[in-house]
């Protein structure tokens, strides 16, 4: 819990559709569904890590397919969520059937939801990639100052898929930070949906980001604006802080403008995933209505708010292990 809560100020900016970002373009072979060759090879020296939970390896095995290196499920998991079994046969990723045990051993955690992917490790934007991304599609990055709780991470960037936001950029000091694994599951296929960046140069990051012409937003409780009802537009950067230190100086400097979630003062400042969420909720709330689906629920089928709407039809069954 902060000292000073995070309160990362969103945008009501860019009312055009979100689109999903752009990943980077993958070889000839995987658009066309023909095996890679060794010409066609896209590893880019990248080594391959785990990753757990069903949801999470779900969205890796749809977006990218050609990226996993190993697959195993128990049959539990696959009866739970029998379209990871339909996606993987569609995506020529073959699943094998391991028992909870052996899963456990290999990731070791009981956490993993009965399914555990070997993938490539994910690529990271460049800062100035992030940028242009962020100017085109007018749209919203989230910036955690040296969050390291991965269960808050995770939530944040589910929140940030759920809510539409483009991109989610990480500042720690070295080494470089990056997502852990139960931030991955905790994300729920959320972090497949944003543009990943990360820095060991946070306020120079942001430094960067304004001279793009992105307005950097941050929150925190010790000061007066309310984050309802703020004038947000353009491409935004909202920043949230560490979990008891908020948001350091060097890097609250570099804000535009900053801003609070107004309480009742009876404790002093929400849990840094609550407060991302509001500030995205509050951007997203500018934003053009979301298309409808069959059952009214409204969200995306094939981005980001789409995957997490789809929890909610279903509704989020509970799961073993911790949250």
């Amino acid at each position: 819990m902060p000292k000073r809560p995070f309160r990362p100020a969103s945008t009501s900016a860019a009312r055009a559709p979100h689109a999903p970002f752009e990943a980077r373009k993958p070889p000839a072979s995987a658009r066309t569904g023909e095996r890679p060759t060794e010409d066609d090879d896209d590893t880019d020296g990248r080594r391959s890590e785990l990753v757990h939970g069903a949801r999470a390896a779900l969205a890796i095995v749809r977006r990218r397919p050609r990226e996993v290196r190993g697959a195993w499920a128990t049959q539990e998991a696959l009866q739970a969520l029998p379209e990871l079994a339909e996606v993987a046969s569609r995506a020529r990723v073959r699943i094998q059937r391991a028992a909870d045990a052996e899963l456990t051993r290999r990731v070791h955690t009981p956490n993993h939801e009965g399914v555990v992917l070997e993938v490539l490790e994910r690529s990271w934007h460049a800062i100035g990639e992030l940028a242009d991304e962020l100017v085109a599609a007018q749209g919203l990055c989230v910036v955690l100052d040296r969050v390291r709780n991965p269960h808050n991470i995770g939530a944040i960037a589910r929140s940030a898929a759920f809510f539409g936001a483009r991109a989610l950029l990480l500042g720690s000091p070295a080494p470089h930070p990056g997502l852990p694994p139960d931030a991955v599951r905790i994300a729920e296929g959320g972090a497949e949906h944003l543009a990943l960046a990360r820095t060991t140069d946070l306020a120079g990051a942001l430094d960067k980001l304004r001279a793009r012409g992105v307005r950097v937003v941050g929150g925190e409780s010790d000061v007066e604006a309310p984050l309802f009802g703020a004038p947000l537009r353009g491409p935004v950067a909202i920043v949230v802080g560490h979990e008891v230190e908020g948001i350091s100086e060097r890097v609250r400097a570099r804000c535009d403008q900053m801003v609070t979630i107004p309480g009742t003062g009876v404790v002093g400042s929400l849990n840094v995933a609550i407060s991302a969420s509001l500030f995205m909720a509050e951007w997203a709330r500018g934003r053009e209505p979301l298309p409808a689906l069959p059952n009214g629920v409204t969200g995306r089928r094939d981005g980001p708010a789409g995957a997490a709407s789809h929890d909610l039809e279903r509704g989020d069954r509970p799961r073993r292990g911790r949250r």
